[in-house]
């Protein structure tokens, strides 16, 4: 009989051993920096903590991607709203997120 699950969730990819200092050095140096460091270190925080009560790495696995596509989707976002287009019917994705769930 094995001694692992059967049932493991796997995530799509693992990001490399650097990523999160990394992520860090690149939140730091975004204008967002004040509100967005302080984000990350919090949900860091929460994901370690529960990848030491798992014994999972997944949850820091997914606080790295949440936090890539944030800043790779940042200018895109910055470009909207210089565009002056109105959002006002806009989806909450995290709403979005949690019905494909």
């Amino acid at each position: 009989m094995s001694a692992q699950p059967d049932h493991t969730p796997g995530t799509a990819y693992a990001p490399a051993p650097g990523a999160p200092a990394e992520l860090l050095a690149h939140l730091r140096a975004d204008k967002r920096a004040d509100t967005w460091v302080p984000a990350f270190e919090r949900e860091w925080a929460a994901a370690l903590e529960e990848s030491r009560r798992t014994f999972s790495l997944a949850p820091l696995y997914a606080v790295v991607q949440e936090w890539q596509g944030r800043l790779a989707s940042a200018p895109a976002v910055d470009a909207f709203i210089a565009s002056g287009y109105d959002d006002r019917d806009f989806i909450d994705m995290a709403e979005l997120r949690g019905r494909r769930r």
